[in-house]
């Protein structure tokens, strides 16, 4: 069923005016940049909430020259080393 015409107090149809009104708003709207939207995309804002997102990350085994430190528990190269308790082993920056 079509909704009944309207007429405004000029004579116009409230249809013709809306018509009007949505042509003038997609005349003034800027055009959109798709290849600008895309860079704007690939950037994330300090404080965005990511909780939605999904991080693919490779996971590799320790390797020979590794060791995880005891109090920080950051991988670290055999090199940084720093104390070593009953196989517990301790990186410089954690030494202190």
């Amino acid at each position: 069923m079509e909704t009944p015409v309207r007429w405004t107090s000029a004579g116009t149809t409230a249809r013709a005016v809306t018509s009007a009104v949505t042509a003038t708003d997609r005349a003034l709207q800027p055009a959109i940049d798709d290849e600008e939207i895309a860079a704007a995309d690939a950037f994330d804002l300090p404080g965005a909430d990511l909780s939605g997102e999904e991080v693919a990350v490779q996971i590799l085994p320790a390797q020979a020259d590794e060791f995880t430190c005891a109090s920080c528990f950051l991988v670290r190269h055999r090199s940084q080393i720093a104390l070593e308790n009953d196989g517990v082993l301790h990186c410089v920056d954690c030494r202190g």
